[in-house]
């Protein structure tokens, strides 16, 4: 009998059933992996951090890719930093106004693994209006200006390569790569294992953008408690008008009504994140 021991912090871990192992092999910056197992079905190993997996992975690309999407007026060029898998890619594209979406992805591999073996995720790769460049992503904001109306950073944990994607720097080049309505979003780990990093998270965005709103989805496949997200706006008046969805395209988690309840946050997280949470 095989089984996954899922690390969910330091001294918590979460074990799946494995089926099967489909793919195994070792880039030039991590592990990939690629198991199926009986309760979420096939799953994306980064250095055995799961990544995805096909049972619940539309929460987690579904409220990364339309929340910030719906907030901004007219997206039409966005950028992915990260998200090799495809399912952001595939969100994102769903938006008729999107003319253009660079995804920037520093390791080829997670993306020919994933349009391989994961093809409920990645068909969005085929998509005209989709252009990858395997690069550094911090490297890569850092040289562009004013560029994009939306960008959403689907990064891994921070750990190795990835720890500069979740630094101040990163947030101010991430800031100036965006228009004058530009629209940031990024997964910020769990408040509930996490709660003094998903702190500094929250922290180092706001400190780039006049308004930084956390909200939250239940990711089963990530923890044991509730998964956070960050929303940043260079004009905060964009929170509260919002585009409400209305059969544009199909969705699984995301509508008008999860929209607006994802910002409604209890208040262990109100009193993590302190007295801009309130304002």
């Amino acid at each position: 009998m095989q089984w996954l021991d899922a690390r969910d912090s330091d001294t918590l871990m979460i074990r799946h059933r494995v089926v099967n192992s489909v793919h195994k092999e070792r880039s030039a910056y991590q592990e990939i992996e690629v198991i199926d197992t009986v309760d979420f079905g096939r799953m994306l190993l980064l250095d055995g951090i799961i990544q995805t997996s096909v049972r619940d992975e539309f929460i987690y690309h579904e409220m990364l890719a339309h929340v910030p999407l719906f907030v901004h007026p007219n997206p039409k060029r966005v950028l992915i930093i990260g998200g090799g898998d495809g399912g952001t890619l595939r969100e994102t594209l769903k938006h008729p106004s999107v003319e253009e979406v660079h995804l920037v992805e520093i390791d080829e591999r997670v993306i020919d693994a994933s349009r391989k073996y994961l093809p409920e995720l990645s068909g969005g790769f085929d998509d005209p209006r989709a252009k990858v460049v395997i690069r550094d992503g911090i490297e890569y904001v850092a040289e562009v200006k004013g560029a994009y109306d939306v960008i959403l950073i689907d990064a891994p944990d921070p750990e190795g390569a990835a720890v500069g994607l979740f630094s101040t720097d990163f947030y101010a080049n991430a800031r100036d790569a965006l228009g004058d309505d530009g629209v940031l979003a990024a997964q910020t780990e769990s408040p509930f294992i996490d709660p003094k990093l998903v702190k500094e998270i929250y922290d180092r965005i706001w400190a780039q953008f006049p308004l930084c709103r956390l909200y939250t989805a239940h990711v089963p496949s990530y923890s044991v408690g509730i998964w956070s997200f960050a929303l940043a706006l260079k004009r905060p008046e964009m929170f509260e008008r919002y585009r409400r969805a209305g059969g544009e395209f199909k969705t699984r988690y995301y509508n008008s009504e999860i929209h607006a309840a994802a910002f409604a946050l209890p208040e262990y997280i109100l009193e993590l994140l302190g007295d801009k949470a309130r304002a």
